[in-house]
């Protein structure tokens, strides 16, 4: 199951396989055209309270991925989506937060790594 994370404003590449925007809203500055996506799966962000919630402090990210975690684990026809692309090939979630190490794309990663073994 390959799975990587990359900021929606980088480059797309040929090696990002299906590329799926994994945020709620639209990142600023950029037209639909430039991010060049595949999927845009707005129910699979974190829900606005916690992402309000969350404020990208690296200090709530234990418990942050905890709380999303929970949100995917009810969300399984928009995880079905995203499982589906997983089948056909390499898939890139996209994201636009700045931090690269604390966002919810590499959140949804972890959680599906986490649950390789599940349909």
């Amino acid at each position: 199951m390959p799975i990587a994370t990359k900021r929606i404003y980088e480059a797309a590449e040929p090696g990002d396989g299906c590329r799926i925007l994994v945020d709620r809203l639209w990142p600023r500055g950029l037209s639909r055209e430039d991010a060049r996506l595949d999927l845009w799966l707005k129910d699979l962000s974190p829900s606005a309270e916690l992402r309000r919630w969350f404020g990208h402090d690296p200090a709530r990210w234990a418990a942050f991925q905890t709380r999303y975690f929970a949100e995917l684990q009810a969300n399984q026809t928009a995880l079905a989506e995203l499982r589906a692309a997983l089948a056909r090939g390499p898939v890139t979630l996209l994201y636009a937060a700045r931090d690269t190490a604390h966002n919810n794309a590499v959140a949804l990663k972890a959680f599906l790594e986490s649950r390789c073994d599940e349909p």
